[in-house]
């Protein structure tokens, strides 16, 4: 008996840990992406929002930039792995003229060992995924966000922040855009007004500061 509730167990372990191989973190997330390009299929030469939830719950974006062909594919509370992992599915198949790129402050939350300089090279990582298969696009960065909810990691923010928009400056076609410093007061503290109740993803107000800094850098 004891021998057939082994056995029983590690076909569930086997079963599970196959299920999730072949079901990774947001992948419901890129199916439906899926399905919508084949509903309708965006236009190649775009400009790609590809990142985490600041970019995900920004529904009405194409309203902030009218005119500019705009696709949303930001998915989840995604971090730098994440959206590395699925770039052959929310980059490649749009053929984009530009990127931008919101993602970072996940990983900084959800790892508390991990350092800015780890950050730094995922964004390398991505940046490097971006430039081998788009050569002429323009990639843009747009800092980390200060979060109230997330006061406690403000520090490696900073940091991180600093060490990615040095990495840019040295790249050609590509900007960081600093949206930090704006989103607080006039004594350098987060206004809790831009922020919806879980003090981390934005209300309008908050994306209309981030319209006003990005708007300049979008390619007609």
């Amino acid at each position: 008996m004891k021998k057939a509730h082994i056995l029983i167990l590690l076909y569930v372990l086997i079963f599970c840990d196959v299920h999730a191989q072949t079901n990774p973190a947001y992948w419901s997330d890129i199916v439906a992406f899926k399905k919508l390009d084949s509903i309708q299929k965006p236009a190649p030469n775009s400009i790609l929002l590809i990142g985490s939830s600041s970019f995900t719950k920004w529904k009405d974006v194409n309203d902030y930039f009218p005119g500019f062909p705009i696709i949303n594919r930001g998915f989840g509370g995604s971090t730098l792995v994440d959206v590395i992992r699925y770039a052959y599915d929310i980059i490649m198949p749009y053929q984009p003229k530009q990127v931008f790129i919101y993602c970072g402050e996940n990983d900084l939350a959800s790892q508390e060992n991990i350092t800015p300089s780890e950050v730094l090279n995922r964004v390398k990582t991505l940046f490097g995924i971006i430039r081998t298969n788009f050569p002429n696009a323009a990639i843009d960065y747009v800092s980390i966000k200060p979060s109230p909810v997330r006061a406690s990691i403000q520090g490696r923010v900073k940091e991180a922040n600093k060490e990615i928009k040095a990495f840019f400056k040295q790249q050609k076609n590509a900007a960081f855009i600093d949206i930090y410093d704006a989103m607080l007061d006039a004594n350098g503290q987060m206004r809790e007004e831009l922020y919806v109740g879980d003090r981390l993803h934005m209300k309008p107000e908050g994306y209309a500061i981030w319209k006003k800094i990005m708007q300049p850098y979008l390619l007609k």
